[in-house]
């Protein structure tokens, strides 16, 4: 597109997807813009606005957007000048946005604009793996080079204790991947193994200290959540009278001390949800027993999605997560956003 002269943006909802994107542009679409859509709707990034305060582009296309909810949604749409075109491309079997509504579902149900499918699996066992689930097909798979490794486990003890294990030698030692570089992700925040069960005790093998600065030390992993289902991964800098100093995605942070408690956690270990639309090269999914509840298809294929060199699950839902996988699809949503564009445009 940008070489017929249209003005393109191509956006994510991370800084790492922006990243991926611009990687794999290249060199050979130098016109293209890429952003955020944080960044490109507080136009702190991308192609800016024109003289009627549109965003400056001829096509915009969004990554992951069955993570846009209405509220971005809408923003979008509305600064798209007339005669734009608007490409929304995501994978319709990852879980929805943690905002209202459940845009990118809706608009392929209403089948009102065409549609392109276009699923190439991930390379290797754990892509074949991913493509089993989204079909609800839960089917092990040849890993000779230890791409997929599953760990069973007999309790919440057991599962916290071999995923420090994982975290902190087996990974970087079997497969190369620093602990830095491997994120483990489990349903919830609360519960036996639950991210902050699991994160104070990675804290204490990886990077131990008093939390001095209101729960958390230089060199902490976090997860920074400026605005709900926004979540920026960093690490901590340091504090000070104005508030918690963190790194995320290369750039100075700063966050207020009244915000800290509300919107920075310890991040070596993360929900299903906050991890979707990011990855790292090791993943370590730990599937506790009393939180066989959460399970769901979509959630599973999110969340083992993550890692692109390694998978490691660390297994206690015994027969839950098969069932989850061949039974459990997303959980009902209520939104009008379907009839509603079908009532605008009754002859698409």
């Amino acid at each position: 597109a940008g070489g017929l002269g249209l003005r393109v943006c191509v956006a994510a909802h991370s800084a790492d997807g922006r990243r991926r994107a611009a990687r794999q542009l290249g060199s050979d679409a130098p016109e293209t813009a890429t952003a955020t859509v944080a960044g490109l709707l507080t136009q702190t990034e991308g192609p800016g606005r024109d003289a009627d305060g549109a965003i400056a582009v001829d096509l915009l296309v969004v990554l992951d957007a069955p993570q846009l909810d209405v509220d971005d949604a809408a923003m979008l749409v509305e600064l798209l000048a007339d005669g734009a075109c608007l490409v929304l491309s995501g994978d319709p079997g990852m879980l929805w946005s943690a905002g209202p509504g459940r845009v990118f579902a809706d608009l392929l149900s209403a089948e009102i604009c065409p549609r392109v499918a276009s699923r190439t699996p991930d390379f290797g066992p754990i892509g074949e793996l991913v493509s089993g689930i989204g079909i609800g097909e839960l089917n092990q798979v040849e890993a000779p080079g230890k791409e997929v490794v599953i760990v069973p486990v007999r309790d919440a003890a057991e599962a916290i204790h071999r995923t420090v294990q994982l975290v902190a030698d087996s990974v970087p030692r079997a497969i190369g991947v620093p602990a830095e570089e491997t994120q483990v992700i489990t349903p919830g925040h609360g519960g036996a193994a639950g991210t902050r069960a699991l994160n104070a005790a990675l804290k204490e093998r990886l990077n131990p200290g008093p939390g001095r600065f209101g729960g958390f030390d230089p060199g902490d992993r976090v997860v920074y959540v400026p605005t709900p289902g926004r979540v920026r991964p960093g690490r901590v800098l340091g504090a000070d009278a104005e508030g918690l100093r963190l790194e995320c995605d290369g750039e100075p942070v700063l966050v207020p001390k009244e915000q800290v408690e509300r919107a920075v956690r310890h991040g070596w270990a993360v929900t299903g949800h906050q991890a979707v639309g990011l990855r790292w090269p090791a993943a370590v999914v730990v599937l506790p027993g009393d939180a066989t509840q959460a399970l769901s298809r979509p959630w599973v294929y999110s969340a083992f999605g993550r890692g692109e060199r390694h998978l490691s699950v660390v297994h206690g839902a015994d027969a839950a997560l098969p069932r989850a996988v061949a039974e459990v699809p997303a959980k009902p949503r209520t939104t009008r956003l379907q009839r509603l564009v079908r009532a605008q445009l009754p002859g698409a």
